[in-house]
């Protein structure tokens, strides 16, 4: 009789999950709430570490993204062409502003106290949240992108944006009418995820080919000398190679490590460093959509949502795992310096 082996350690499951395509969640930087967009046009706000649902705010179409301004209102980025902002306590909503097409980002600058959009209709666009709702004047200005954009990340006073054509411009929160660096993906194929640095000094970049970037701001000589691509979430079997889609990438806040997650169902965790991968979670039921490290590094966050890479195919329901993080996981290993001879 073969011994029954116990279930894979993924963390503890949220209840009231989205009920289709979760495409984006994200802890706070002053709780561990967590906020979550979806396709079934919500946004949800849960305490983590409680298990609980808080909130529940509906969308006239599928919401692609969100993020916190505080522990008590957030910001959403819809299908619909609109930008929401909501406050968690009274359950009050309103549209700060629209797009052209659907909004595919939204970040909020501590730095410029704006929030930031970025759009399909291939513009990024700056909002004053403590303007009148609906008004022209919450609109601080609209950039054009050369492309779609499909990724934004903010650090500092930095905000790089990632778009369709493997273009990656770099602003300065601070004078957006032009941006500090144009450049062009060191990946091959599609962007998918872009985040910053916690130190400010570079961006990841991961694409639909199973790679990921690492970049530096630094455009001297010997800043761009340090940037370097790797291949993760593949599998070989029988001599062939199967490449997975990265779709997440998410920076431990202490230690600079960071988690990437893919169409392969798992999670791996990376030392960027040393150039080596650190951790391999057990597989999830299906891709993994989305990452968060909560703002101590102790919970990070797993959407489990089938991004439907090969079609409408039956898959594995969407579902949120809340994991705690233990320090060999995520820190860095210390080199060992060969032992002089006597």
């Amino acid at each position: 009789m073969s011994a029954v082996l116990p279930p894979p350690v993924t963390g503890r499951e949220l209840s009231n999950p989205p009920s289709d395509g979760i495409t984006n969640l994200r802890f706070s930087n002053h709780s561990d709430h967590l906020l979550v967009s979806a396709w079934d046009k919500t946004v949800r706000l849960y305490d983590a570490s409680a298990n609980t649902l808080r909130g529940e705010f509906m969308h006239g179409g599928a919401v692609l993204d969100c993020c916190f301004h505080d522990d008590s209102s957030g910001f959403s980025a819809s299908a619909d062409h609109t930008v929401r902002r909501f406050v968690f306590g009274s359950g009050k909503e309103d549209i700060l502003g629209r797009h052209d097409a659907p909004v595919r980002c939204v970040e909020y600058s501590y730095g410029a106290g704006q929030v930031i959009t970025g759009s399909w209709d291939k513009t990024i666009k700056c909002w004053d949240p403590r303007g009148a709702s609906g008004q022209d004047r919450t609109l601080v200005g609209t950039y054009p992108q050369p492309e779609r954009v499909y990724s934004m990340s903010i650090v500092g006073n930095r905000l790089v944006v990632a778009t369709a054509g493997r273009h990656v411009n770099v602003y300065d929160v601070r004078n957006m009418s032009q941006p500090e660096q144009r450049r062009e993906s060191s990946l091959k194929y599609q962007t998918r995820c872009v985040r910053c640095y916690p130190n400010g000094t570079g961006f990841a970049l991961s694409s639909v080919e199973g790679r990921v970037a690492m970049e530096f701001f630094d455009l001297s000589d010997a800043g761009q000398a340090k940037k370097y691509a790797f291949k993760c979430h593949r599998k070989s079997e029988a001599g062939r190679d199967t490449v997975y889609p990265v779709n997440a990438i998410a920076f431990h806040p202490i230690y600079g490590t960071f988690a990437t997650g893919g169409c392969d169902g798992y999670v791996n965790v990376w030392d960027g460093n040393n150039k080596k991968r650190l951790y391999q979670y057990s597989r999830y039921r299906t891709s993994i959509s989305a990452l968060s490290f909560s703002r101590d590094g102790r919970l990070l966050a797993v959407a489990s949502s089938y991004t439907f890479e090969e079609g409408e195919i039956p898959h594995e329901p969407d579902a949120i795992f809340v994991r705690s993080v233990n320090e060999i996981e995520v820190k860095q290993k210390p080199k060992v310096l060969p032992t002089p001879p006597p």
